[in-house]
């Protein structure tokens, strides 16, 4: 008897990676992608002719796709150029201080000594082992498995790692550790930004988040046109496989039967048989009914007030003066737990908030014959896209705030005009429904968050999750584990 195909809703990297797992494993995959392209957040947009990265812009845990690819006959080097950097990030503050981080710690260290003191290069260094350390404990027994409960994870980490459990101390805040291995507030900010990676407050969210250290330490690359290259090489691998994309087609509802998904229906009318569905979009769009009562009951969505950061981000060709960019630069303010007190708790954003920017011309591939450079800034919002979002008289006036601060440090850069395109928060959740803008799911505050992320089996039978929504959490490389458990689940099963 010929087995149905499944179906992906959702081209992002958990759909594409899920879609190779499973036509690796023989199944017939069609991806449908409401969008012109692949990536999901990962999206590229064209500013003056230029395109600038408008998602993510850091690529780590390499080993998550050098996994992927592998088991499909391939490499990353067969198809995306890839660049690893000696600096990792220059940050700057509004008393003209600046520091740079580095890929050997060991200079970051130095660095850190001659920006701060011996006492705090000692405290960076021990900082990274511990980091360190949570990485190793938390990798195998959570990170790449599927997710587990409190009791369970304990029992995969084992007795001969016990120890390294109470020393991770999954009930402080980061916040809190960080003032335990610095004594300069401006080291405790720069450090706290792990937090931000998964849309979370340092003040909230759990120590366990200092592993991004050690990630980071692990190797951070930069890719050849940009991180949608990596969607377009995982798309092709997929299409080697035999796998369907369809772009520009949006699902509309999962039918179920029987308690069990059957089928896909497009906007238009169109159904698609299914055996098996992937969702990889924001989980909450199935429990708010995005995609038919029928799945509403597969995943509960995320309370307003549990949801993730989301921004405000400004992608343009611009003409920066002053201060040395880097690729990666951070910009900060004087009072760093004010900007999430305003987010969080009064659905704000503060007056002086930390400014990302990535100037994309300064890796090793500038665009050629340019006098202007591409850049993405990002100051993070409250995920309120759904309830209003950030106004156009608030916009104006952030824009001159964020100006003001990158002057503060250094920096003069213009925003607006015709050569800059804006995103809010509402235009996050037109994007990426049922999200109300967060860009990372639910916040992970509170040492038991990460394990109310949707696990990759949905109260649906035959409907599985991907997506950094789900677990095991938001970022490029586990948003890709979130799609390789999907398939794992679904094989299984």
């Amino acid at each position: 008897m010929a087995e149905q195909g499944v179906v992906i809703i959702g081209a992002g990297v958990g759909g594409l990676a899920a879609a190779i797992d499973l036509a690796r494993a023989g199944r017939a995959v069609t991806v449908v992608e409401r969008g012109a392209a692949p990536g999901g957040k990962m999206r590229r947009i064209q500013v003056a002719g230029l395109g600038v990265d408008a998602g993510p812009t850091v690529f780590t845990m390499r080993w998550v796709f050098d996994g992927l690819l592998a088991g499909a006959g391939t490499t990353l080097e067969e198809h995306l150029a890839l660049h690893a950097p000696e600096r990792l990030a220059r940050h700057g503050w509004e008393d003209g201080s600046r520091l740079d981080l580095w890929a050997d710690k060991e200079r970051s260290a130095a660095a850190i000594e001659a920006f701060a003191d011996a006492q705090n290069a000692q405290g960076y260094l021990d900082f990274c082992e511990r980091s360190a350390d949570v990485y190793a404990t938390l990798r195998d027994s959570f990170i790449d498995a599927q997710r587990p409960n409190p009791l369970s994870l304990v029992g995969r980490v084992g007795l001969h790692r016990l120890p390294a459990m109470f020393r991770i101390q999954p009930f402080k805040s980061l916040w809190g550790v960080l003032g335990e291995h610095f004594t300069d507030p401006r080291l405790r900010q720069l450090f706290g930004r792990y937090a931000t990676y998964v849309g979370s407050s340092p003040l909230a969210a759990p120590a366990t988040l200092m592993l991004v250290a050690h990630v980071e330490q692990d190797g951070v690359w930069l890719l050849r046109g940009g991180m949608q290259a990596l969607a377009h090489a995982l798309k092709d691998v997929g299409e080697s496989l035999g796998v369907r994309y369809r772009f520009e087609t949006e699902a509309e509802r999962i039918e179920v039967h029987g308690g069990a998904v059957t089928s896909v229906t497009l906007v238009g009318g169109e159904r698609l048989p299914a055996e098996r569905v992937v969702f990889n979009g924001d989980a909450s769009a199935l429990g708010r009914g995005l995609l038919g009562n029928a799945a509403l009951r597969a995943t509960r969505p995320v309370d307003a007030h549990r949801r993730s950061l989301s921004a405000v981000t400004w992608c343009l060709a611009g003409r920066p003066e002053g201060f040395p960019l880097d690729f990666h630069n951070v910009f900060f303010g004087c009072n760093y737990p004010a900007e999430f007190k305003a987010i969080f708790r009064d659905r704000t954003i503060t007056a002086t908030p930390t400014v990302y920017l990535c100037a994309q011309d300064r890796g090793p591939w500038p665009a050629a014959g340019e006098d202007r450079e591409r850049m993405l800034l990002l100051v993070n919002a409250p995920a309120d896209g759904d309830r209003g979002g950030v106004s156009d008289d608030l916009l104006a006036e952030l824009q001159q705030r964020v100006t003001g601060l990158l002057e503060r440090c250094g920096l003069s850069l213009a925003l607006g005009g015709e050569d800059c395109r804006v995103t809010r928060p509402q235009d996050f959740e037109a994007l990426f429904p049922g999200s109300g803008g967060a860009l990372y799911g639910r916040a992970s505050h509170g040492p038991l968050a990460s394990f109310a992320r949707p696990a990759a089996r949905s109260r649906v039978r035959g409907l599985y999750l991907a997506g950094g929504s789900a677990h095991p959490g938001a970022g490029v490389p586990m948003a890709a584990l979130s799609g390789r458990l999907a398939a794992q689940a679904l094989l299984n099963d």
